[in-house]
């Protein structure tokens, strides 16, 4: 049995075509050579194109049998002899422009059964409303009044509930399910994501817990990316928002009410609750935590797994359990770790 590709190369590439295509320069090699495809360090052969941008695979680098690399020029002396060099100031946003060229059906999925336009055995309802170029893949399910804009792939098992708008050149992964939603254009929704549900939201009580009805909606803006199995529950008053750019990770959860401003970046299994705001350009580690009802002003950056109680001002740098600024966090671990093993004063 044959391994199957999954991914191939749309075209051919030369060293100066991966210089031209990153905005590097080449240090050495022949601008004519042919680069067959991309591999890691400690894979890459002969005619294949690799890269550096983290210190940690210097050894690698150093041993590498690629005949291409892209590296800072920091790193130029480690390169071992013969190997082609295309210094960059961003190796690793360099790679990425040259597999945007390479593999560019990989950068917006592709459907998942290979069908084109509307599948015989997907259900739209009569009243929903598509526009040219849409592929609707078997199992998908479409409501009544949904909307859906060009170009956008529904893939098998989705669901677009009743009255939601789904704009242009989007995709919706196969099992997702998008209800009380407006969502904008080049949106990338991936597997198993659940757009527009419940918020959690009860009136406790000694009688017992009354539902509080969420009656608000999610609206999502251009150029967002959702990881698979990722959760954003409606509002409850008023509309729970994704602003354009923002790419959120696998398996996040984000309350009802929540307000993510442009170009965040949530990692996975982030925990956002219900009524917190983001400013524009945050970025939240892995498994960080927050609580309810506070701000995260712009640029803000909170290390993994934090639990964040209080209001982050622009621009900080949070971490810890409970969050506080980082250089405060670190120098208490340092401290804490000196007195356990006995280098400090024991009371």
């Amino acid at each position: 049995m044959s391994d199957p590709v999954f991914f191939r190369p749309v075209r051919s590439l030369t060293l100066e075509d991966a210089a031209r295509i990153s905005g590097g320069t080449i240090l050495s090699g022949e601008p004519a050579m042919v680069l067959s495809r991309i591999a890691p360090l400690d894979e890459a052969g002969a005619g294949e194109l690799t890269f550096l941008d983290n210190p940690h695979y210097l050894p690698q680098f150093r041993t590498t049998s690629a005949s291409a690399a892209i590296c800072a020029d920091k790193y130029v002396s480690a390169a071992p002899p013969g190997l082609a060099v295309i210094a960059s100031a961003s190796p690793y946003r360099a790679i990425a422009q040259v597999m945007q060229a390479l593999f560019p059906e990989a950068v917006r999925p592709e459907g998942v059964t290979g069908e084109v336009g509307i599948s015989a055995a997907a259900f739209i309802h009569p009243e929903a409303r598509l526009e040219a170029d849409v592929t609707v893949e078997s199992g998908a399910s479409i409501g009544a009044g949904a909307e859906i804009g060009r170009g956008t792939v529904v893939c098998a098992g989705a669901v677009v509930g009743r009255g939601v708008r789904f704009g242009r050149d989007g995709y919706i992964g196969p099992g997702a399910t998008i209800t009380h939603a407006l969502v904008g254009n080049r949106v990338i929704v991936h597997a198993g994501v659940r757009i527009g549900q419940d918020g959690f939201g009860f009136a406790m009580g000694p009688k017992g817990h009354l539902k509080v009805p969420q009656i608000g909606r999610v609206v999502i803006q251009d150029d967002v990316e959702i990881g698979a199995n990722t959760t954003i529950d409606r509002g409850s008053n008023r509309d729970t928002i994704v602003g354009e750019g923002t790419k959120i990770d696998n398996q996040v959860q984000i309350g009802h009410n929540v307000v993510i401003g442009r170009h965040c970046v949530i990692v996975a299994q982030v925990g956002i609750s219900g009524s917190t705001t983001l400013g524009d350009f945050v970025a939240l580690g892995g498994q960080a935590g927050l609580a309810g009802h506070i701000k995260v002003g712009a640029g803000a950056q909170v290390a993994g797994a934090s639990s964040v109680k209080d209001d982050v001002p622009p621009g900080a740098r949070m971490g810890g359990y409970p969050a506080r600024p980082v250089r405060q966090w670190i120098k208490e671990n340092a401290i804490l770790k000196k007195l356990a093993l006995g280098g400090g004063n024991e009371p």
